[in-house]
């Protein structure tokens, strides 16, 4: 979740997967071969609980709940937030759909409650997996299929059996019209076939992306009978069929939608499951006016707030309840890659084609004044791609990232070789002049004369920039940037629109610059690709926001995806960190390691937290021992 203001706010983080070389992963990664292929003795007898990228699992496979849960945790009440995360097409500011696995649309958060996936991950693990609707999963020696066996109890909302034939039906239909984000990181998941009701057979292209499997045993199962008579890839907001823990209630489109919890859920006994999805209802509140939603958390409209505005954290807690301590807050620490945020820049168009131009954007950024006459201090700047993480590159690149390095030689900066870069830090001023004049220089450099003090590009056209964002919160970080801009001899302008026209223009790259904010897994995989690579720039809808296209950047996707330790993935990580950082796609904004929450006194939790996860509302309860104390006033 970028934090201040949010554009992609911090959940779960982002998976990803890519091809080059087989793995042949152990306890946790492959896939084995049927039908035209030989599945080994070995495979057919090796029936496992769980799964990750390198083989290794915590868990064994008689555990009987996750560590950071209580498994006796109380079963009731409502957990209601402003929803801090979303996935594909999903909305932080509206909704006009209940589909959130198609581009069209605005979908509802929370959609992903209502379904089952095969595997569900555990918060505790860079990116481990242990069986849902799949009591256990078959891995073929050459890592290309996975076998898996479906438990018997799995049902759907209306009491129809989940079998092997709907997971078959949700893999291909979600390669073939799900969200773009899903189909390209399913593009080597080759095809998946239902030997009989509980088992199916998924099967990946022969050089595969190493987390392809985990991608897909985390997708939504969808009923293949209810889906006979509707349109999968249609805007709705009919009820759809689900099978997970929730299920959806009440909604009004635009201003809120509530799960309630499916009492006797199938899976509610699991060990993945204990100690979990305790609350009746989980209900996600819409508003459009950040001001508007956090009045509404003072006068008791939701219960749970997590804050993404320093503003508010420094200044607005002083409201009656927060001082008789029926509001309480806490910082939790986040020690999941805090990815990156910024201002991205459309490469895609002609006038921002040169590098330095990009950098002298850059130059004119003052993140030290904003920090602190804006935020109270309370960020740090981003410099990476996989911030606060080991993969974030650091000094100069050792031999391991050389050897990935050295074919780039000469088609890649030459600072890739050396430290990596780092964006400017000024003298607060609000207009350091040292970094303005070298901004100055940099766009002359590039032939961007200065005539009547307006920035002409090569071309003879003045530079114009449009700054696009979907919230007027965002503005007084922009306005003085833009003066700075102004000094340049760059004209700049904010222009601010709806939820539903900003998806639009950002889904279909229509913009000069805008905010955007994305982080991924401690195992990042096939996901770098819809951020990253060159088939991505093209293809709308993808989180490549700045168009990077450049072959380096590709193959060294493709080397990360197929690293064989994580010693190896982390030299790969920090090899691409400093290319991409070497490109000066985006104006790097800030980062903050660290969760602030603030909820009403009515909830109970977990002595741990979950290492990778929030873990809020799943492990978290409600305690009616507190919601029943009297009110105190004033």
């Amino acid at each position: 979740m970028p934090k201040e203001p949010p554009k992609c706010r911090n959940g779960h983080k982002s998976m990803a997967f890519s091809r080059r070389r087989v793995l042949r992963l152990f306890a946790g990664a492959a896939v084995a071969g049927v039908g035209s292929r030989v599945v080994s003795a070995s495979a057919q007898n090796a029936h496992r609980h769980g799964m990750s990228a390198f083989g290794d699992l915590s868990y064994p496979s008689d555990f009987p709940h996750f560590n950071y849960v209580n498994p006796k945790a109380p079963k009731g009440g409502v957990f209601s937030q402003i929803g801090p995360n979303r996935q594909f097409n999903q909305s932080f500011q509206t909704f006009n759909s209940l589909n959130s696995f198609i581009l069209k649309g605005d979908a509802a958060q929370g959609m992903e409650l209502t379904f089952a996936t095969l595997m569900v991950r555990s918060g505790d693990e860079p990116d481990a997996m242990y069986g849902l609707a799949a009591r256990s999963v078959r891995i073929s020696d050459d890592g290309l299929t996975y076998i898996f066996t479906l438990r018997p109890e799995a049902k759907f909302h209306d009491g129809t059996p989940l079998t092997a034939h709907d997971v078959a039906w949700s893999l291909a239909t979600l390669k073939e019209k799900g969200h773009p984000i899903i189909t390209q990181q399913l593009r080597d998941f080759t095809d998946a076939e239902a030997t009989d009701d509980r088992t199916v057979v998924a099967r990946f292209a022969e050089i595969r992306a190493r987390d392809v499997p985990l991608f897909v045993a985390a997708l939504p199962i969808f009923s293949r009978a209810y889906y006979s008579k509707k349109s999968f890839d249609e805007s709705t907001l009919d009820i759809p069929l689900g099978s997970g823990a929730y299920k959806v209630g009440r909604f009004q489109v635009g201003h809120f939608i509530e799960f309630e919890r499916v009492k006797d859920w199938w899976g509610g006994d699991l060990p993945v499951s204990r100690g979990q999805n305790n609350f009746d209802v989980v209900r996600f509140e819409y508003y459009r006016d950040r001001e508007v939603g956090f009045e509404g958390f003072t006068a008791r409209n939701y219960l749970f707030r997590e804050e993404f505005t320093s503003r508010f954290w420094a200044t607005r807690y002083d409201f009656p309840a927060f001082r008789d301590g029926r509001v309480k807050r806490n910082v939790l620490p986040d020690d999941t890659p805090s990815g990156a945020q910024g201002w991205f820049i459309n490469t895609r168009r002609e006038k921002f084609k040169d590098r330095r131009v990009r950098e002298a954007l850059i130059d004119a950024f003052d993140f030290e004044w904003t920090n602190k006459n804006i935020m109270y201090g309370s960020y740090e700047r981003t410099h990476s791609v996989f911030q606060n993480s080991p993969m974030m590159a650091k000094g100069k690149p050792d031999a391991a990232e050389l050897a990935l390095l050295e074919p780039f030689r000469g088609k890649v900066p030459d600072e890739v070789f050396d430290e990596p870069y780092v964006p400017p830090v000024t003298d607060v001023s609000g207009q350091d002049r040292q970094w303005l004049r070298r901004g100055a220089q940099l766009l002359s450099d590039a032939g961007c004369t200065l005539k009547n003090g307006k920035r002409i590009l090569p071309n003879g056209k003045p530079i114009t920039i449009e700054f696009l964002i979907d919230e007027p919160t965002f503005q007084p970080h922009h306005l003085p940037y833009i003066k700075n801009l102004g000094v340049l001899g760059i004209d700049a302008t904010l222009r601010i629109v709806d939820p539903v026209q900003y998806r639009a223009r950002v889904d279909g790259f229509d913009f000069d610059i805008t905010v955007e904010r994305f982080s991924f897994s401690a195992t990042p995989g096939d996901s770098l690709r819809t951020f990253f690579s060159s088939q991505a720039a093209e293809t709308k809808g993808s989180q490549n926001r700045a168009g990077i296209a450049d072959p380096a950047v590709d193959a060294l996707i493709d080397t990360i995806i197929a690293a064989k330790t994580r010693a190896d993935l982390t030299a790969a990580c920090k090899a691409l960190d400093r290319v991409i950082r070497g490109g000066r796609y985006w104006i790097p904004h800030w980062y903050k390691a660290s969760h602030w929450i603030a909820y009403w006194d009515v909830f109970d939790r977990p002595a741990t937290k979950p290492r990778y996860f929030r873990g809020i509302p799943e492990t978290w309860w409600y305690d009616r021992d507190k919601a029943a104390k009297p009110e105190q006033k004033g």
